[in-house]
């Protein structure tokens, strides 16, 4: 699939070496084409309050666009220090 820079798009597996979870939602910031391979994005993911938290480089299979099924939900990171 084909995603726009700039668009909304849905994770669809878990990332948790970056607290990234099936269902967070970021934006693509990137297109990378590598002859060969999956054609890959890079997506910036942000708290509620607009804060990055994470931007990861995924295959374009790692996500999904949003559909009106979706509905944004909350869930609090825990933080251990």
């Amino acid at each position: 699939m084909n995603f726009q820079l700039y668009s909304d798009v849905v994770l669809v597996n878990d990332v948790a070496d970056e607290g990234l979870f099936a269902g967070d939602v970021g934006v693509v910031v990137e297109r990378h084409d590598v002859v060969g391979l999956e054609t890959g994005y890079s997506v910036e993911f942000f708290d509620m309050l607009g804060n990055t938290i994470a931007v990861v480089t995924l295959p374009a299979s790692f996500f999904r666009q949003p559909t009106q099924a979706d509905r944004p939900a909350v869930r609090s990171q825990l933080v251990t220090v």
